[in-house]
C-alpha cells in the first residue's frame, strides 16, 4: 500500500511540474499590442541623415547616357546600373538589386566633390533630400535626369544573445532593429526581449537607448530605424544567469536522486507483498 502511495505522489509531482498556465503571458511574440499603436507616428524617425565618412554611390542616368557621362567620373555607361545582391544572409532583402556606380566619400566638413558641380554639402540631409537637391542642380545641364543614390557602407553590429553575432551590411541603406535581429538569426531563448540596448554614434557624439520589442510602441522609438554604425546588444535573461551559476553536476545529482527514489519505491513494494 505504501508503495502505491509513493508512486502516486511521484506521478502527481511530475504532472504539476509540467502543467502550463493558460493565462501566462507569451513573451516570445514581438510587438503584441501593435494594433493599438499609430504606425504613422514613426515616420519622423525614418529619415537618416548623411554622416561624415559615409560612402555615397551616385549614378546619374538619362535617355542619352553620353550626355551624363561627365557627371559619372570615369564610370563606364556600358556597365550594369544594378547588380544582384551577393551579400548572402548579410542583407535584409536578399535577391534585391543593388545600385553600382561612382563612390563619393563625405569629408570632415560634410562635403563631397562632385564632377562639374563642385563641392556639395550633405550636412543634416537625408539621402532622399540630398538626392532631390542633386537632381535639381542637374536639370541645369541635363533634360529629365535621374539620380540614383545609395549608402555603400551602411553597417550595423549585433552582439549578445542572438544566433549569429557579427557585422551586417544593409544593401539599401535602410533597416529597422527587427531587420537587423532577423539577419542575426533572431534572439536565442535566453535573450531579453524587453531590454535591448542600441549604441549610436552621430557626428562624433555617442548616445544609447533601450527598446522593448514586445511593445508595439517600439516603432515610435528613435532607435527603431537604424542608423549607420549602430550597435545592437542583446543581454541574457535571468534564466540563463541562473543556469550559468548552477553546478555543472546538478543534472547528475538529480538523476541519482531519481534512481534512488525509484529503488526505494521498488523495495517498499516488495516489502508490502511479503
Amino acid at each position: 500500500m505504501k508503495g502505491k502511495i509513493l508512486a502516486v505522489v511521484l506521478a502527481s509531482s511530475l504532472v504539476i511540474s509540467c502543467k502550463v498556465n493558460p493565462n501566462a503571458k507569451n513573451d516570445l511574440n514581438y510587438m503584441q499590442n501593435i494594433e493599438q499603436v499609430a504606425i504613422n507616428a514613426s515616420a519622423k524617425n525614418s529619415a537618416n541623415t548623411i554622416q561624415v565618412g559615409d560612402q555615397l554611390v551616385i549614378l546619374i542616368t538619362a535617355k542619352d547616357m553620353d550626355v551624363v557621362k561627365p557627371f559619372n567620373q570615369n564610370y563606364s555607361s556600358s556597365e550594369l546600373v544594378q547588380t544582384n545582391a551577393t551579400a548572402g544572409g548579410n542583407t535584409p532583402n536578399q535577391g534585391a538589386t543593388i545600385l553600382s556606380g561612382p563612390t563619393y566619400i563625405v569629408d570632415a566638413n560634410g562635403n563631397i566633390d562632385f564632377p562639374i558641380l563642385g563641392k556639395l554639402n550633405t550636412s543634416d540631409k537625408s539621402l532622399t533630400a540630398f538626392k532631390d537637391e542633386l537632381r535639381e542642380k542637374m536639370t541645369k545641364y541635363v533634360i529629365n535626369p535621374t539620380v540614383n543614390m545609395r549608402l555603400a557602407n551602411f553597417k550595423v553590429t549585433v552582439l549578445g544573445e542572438v544566433n549569429r553575432q557579427g557585422d551586417y551590411t544593409i544593401a539599401n541603406g535602410q533597416a529597422t532593429i527587427l531587420n537587423a535581429l532577423g539577419m542575426a538569426g533572431d534572439l536565442t531563448q535566453y535573450g531579453k526581449r524587453n531590454d535591448i540596448l542600441i549604441v549610436r554614434t552621430e557626428n562624433g557624439v555617442v548616445s544609447h537607448g533601450r527598446v522593448n520589442i514586445l511593445d508595439g510602441n517600439l516603432i515610435n522609438s528613435p532607435y527603431y530605424n537604424l542608423k549607420q554604425g549602430d550597435a545592437i546588444i542583446v543581454s541574457s535573461s535571468n534564466t540563463k544567469d541562473v543556469l550559468a551559476k548552477q553546478n555543472p553536476n546538478t543534472g547528475l545529482y538529480l538523476t541519482a536522486i531519481s534512481i534512488g527514489i525509484t529503488a526505494i519505491a521498488v523495495v517498499v513494494s516488495l516489502f508490502n507483498k511479503k
